[in-house]
């Protein structure tokens, strides 16, 4: 099965968006890279890498952890990824998928 040329946007992803896309998506979200209103509906897979090494060049100013956020970003951090969850858990979401391998 061929993979789509674009990309469905965060608010059509699968598991409610909770796939590494939509992961990037909320991130760039939190680092204001993007507005919270770009779902990325429609962007080639060159837009979606682009922004992904966007993020992760953020993330490296706070080596990676969340903890090391300022509480700004900490505190918008939490409130866009735990959204994230509660819409995802509503949609059927569990983590199993991320989560299977470490058992």
């Amino acid at each position: 099965m061929k993979k789509p040329d674009k990309y469905v946007g965060i608010n059509n992803d699968i598991y409610g968006g909770m796939t590494p896309i939509g992961k990037i998506i909320r991130d760039a979200w939190v680092f204001g890279i993007i507005p919270e209103s770009e779902t990325c509906e429609g962007w080639l897979p060159a837009g979606i890498e682009n922004l992904m090494k966007k993020v992760n060049d953020e993330w490296d100013k706070y080596g990676c952890l969340v903890s090391n956020l300022p509480e700004a970003l900490r505190e918008r951090h939490a409130r866009i990824h735990g959204e994230a969850f509660e819409k995802a858990r509503a949609a059927g979401w569990s983590g199993e998928l991320e989560t299977g391998d470490e058992e």
